[in-house]
């Protein structure tokens, strides 16, 4: 933990819901709509949270109610903390903007706090895998503050995990590291998509960089199969505190 001297912010990292249009649908023998649920009474629990970075895959059959399931989730725990959120490869970016809309939702991909930028970066492509277009990273580097700290956050994991979710990796990792030596104020990144809490780093040319990913709200992935299968773990998020001296600082905490 950073010390409570320090000026603290602090918030959590949902991801992955994979929700259906049916709430008591099952998603590898579990129901993700009653998960999601807990996990934000969880969050909601948890002191002093300020705001949550929702890291994509809202939707598992691609319907339009598994959209109004999410908002139905938030609204049914009185959720009132800022919501912010990117696209997952299952969701369409234009349904977010629609049904993610209004108190306590946020679409703005940057959020400015303290001293720290937390940037969230669009890497859904038209395939499962992901890619961060010219645009997407021109965007980033133009809006950065330079006088800030930097988090960036993005849906697709930019480093290989070592199991079957890599072939549906971030495809132009070595453009994302070519922008990432350019920014140096960068303190870390994290991502959803692998459905698994992991500590991993980021290799680039001047420095290594922490790299953080984010336990699915519906199911954990299990790491030695071929294929999607559930490892039995339980729901999850993480939380993250970033203090005004540059410190990172991330616990995950399961629902038991």
């Amino acid at each position: 933990m950073i010390s409570l001297e320090v000026n603290i912010l602090r918030f959590a990292q949902i991801s992955d819901c994979h929700l259906y249009r049916d709430k008591t649908a099952l998603h590898f023998g579990v129901n993700v709509y009653q998960n999601l649920c807990r996990v934000l009474e969880q969050i909601k629990r948890t002191p002093a949270i300020e705001l949550i970075v929702f890291t994509g895959d809202l939707t598992q059959d691609h319907s339009i109610s598994s959209y109004q399931n999410f908002t139905d989730a938030i609204n049914e725990t009185d959720f009132t903390l800022p919501v912010y959120f990117v696209a997952g490869n299952h969701d369409e970016p234009k349904l977010l903007q629609q049904y993610l809309s209004g108190t306590p939702f946020h679409s703005a991909k940057v959020i400015n706090k303290n001293q720290w930028q937390i940037q969230l970066l669009a890497s859904k492509s038209t395939t499962p895998s992901g890619e961060v277009s010219a645009n997407e990273l021109a965007r980033l580097l133009n809006c950065v503050d330079s006088h800030k700290f930097q988090f960036i956050f993005m849906h697709h994991h930019p480093v290989d995990v070592g199991y079957f979710i890599d072939k549906h990796g971030l495809l132009n990792k070595n453009t994302f590291y070519q922008t990432l030596n350019k920014l140096e104020a960068v303190k870390a990144v994290a991502c959803g998509h692998v459905h698994n809490a992991l500590a991993l780093k980021i290799d680039i040319t001047e420095r290594v960089i922490p790299l953080f990913t984010c336990p699915a709200t519906s199911i954990q992935f299990d790491q030695n199969a071929t294929r999607v299968e559930n490892s039995g773990k339980p729901a999850g998020f993480r939380i993250f505190e970033l203090a005004d001296d540059g410190q990172v600082n991330s616990q995950v905490v399961f629902i038991d």
